[in-house]
């Protein structure tokens, strides 16, 4: 299927990462392909931020997949660094191919070398496929996660 390279997100990817963020029913409520503007303010921000990492998948010159990996700081557990992974999409194209699994193992080892001793991350209930991909790769689910919108 061709050589995959794991890359900083630019500007130029912005339409593509829409795409896929809004290519399911959850994301199709949630994004505005058609409105690009608040996604490239945003990927300023993230770009800015040395604790952030917006990465696109790229395959024959095309983006086939993202996530964004957040580093923290914290106190909790002796003082240990965790990751965030959030908002992992794979081209429809592309899924069942393995690159889900390239881009979280790419993920897991990122946070390794940040010194991270934990990497989380959380799925919308319904994602019941995404949630055997990642208990496969080893994670777990023990913990009730909530959201409050602002």
């Amino acid at each position: 299927m061709g050589d995959l390279e794991i890359r900083a997100a630019v500007a130029d990817d912005v339409p593509s990462i829409v795409g896929m963020l809004a290519d399911d029913p959850l994301g199709a409520q949630r994004e505005s392909p058609n409105d690009l503007a608040p996604y490239l303010s945003a990927l300023e921000r993230l770009s800015a931020d040395p604790n952030q990492r917006q990465v696109v998948a790229v395959r024959e010159g095309r983006v086939v997949g993202t996530l964004q990996l957040t580093i923290i700081p914290g106190l909790s557990r002796r003082g240990a660094t965790r990751s965030i992974v959030e908002g992992v999409r794979i081209h429809a194209d592309e899924r069942g191919s393995g690159l889900g699994t390239e881009l979280i193992e790419w993920a897991i080892e990122e946070s390794r070398g940040q010194g991270c001793q934990l990497v989380q991350l959380t799925s919308d209930k319904t994602r019941t496929d995404a949630h055997r991909f990642y208990e496969r790769l080893g994670f777990t689910a023990s913990h009730t996660g909530f959201k409050l919108q602002l």
